[in-house]
Parts: C-alpha cells; sequence; structure tokens
C-alpha cells in the first residue's frame, strides 16, 4: 500500500507517560532543565534586542546625506 502524504495521523508524536510523582506536581529535574534553558534563552533575546537598538540609534546618524 503506498504512503498517503495526505494522511496526519500520528504526526505529533505519543505523550509521555507520567510518573504518580509527576501528576502530582513534584516534578524531576527534566523540569529544572527546561527552566534553565528557557531562562538561557530569554536572556540572549534581552541582548539581542538590546544590541538591535543599539544598531538602530547609530544607524541614522551615519545614514544622514552631507550634502543637504
Amino acid at each position: 500500500m503506498a504512503k498517503s502524504r495526505n494522511n496526519l495521523l500520528g504526526v505529533g508524536g505519543q505523550r509521555k507517560k507520567l510518573s504518580r510523582a509527576e501528576q502530582q506536581g513534584a516534578g524531576t529535574a527534566r523540569n529544572d532543565d527546561r527552566k534553565a534553558a528557557e531562562d538561557k534563552k530569554q536572556e540572549l533575546v534581552r541582548k539581542m534586542r538590546e544590541r538591535a537598538a543599539a544598531a538602530a540609534e547609530a544607524s541614522p546618524e551615519q545614514d544622514a546625506p552631507a550634502g543637504s
């Protein structure tokens, strides 16, 4: 039987089976890792925005026409 490209059933993967402790809110170290990764991402985004803002402030001074 040929594979159907239009049938996306099951494409999302499977959910992880949660232990009783995880169901009650006492997550594993994986939750701490996820939080640390999110914090690093937020810090990186903040730095990139600061650099973009600094570049945007410096840009208009260089783009101004000298003869007009």
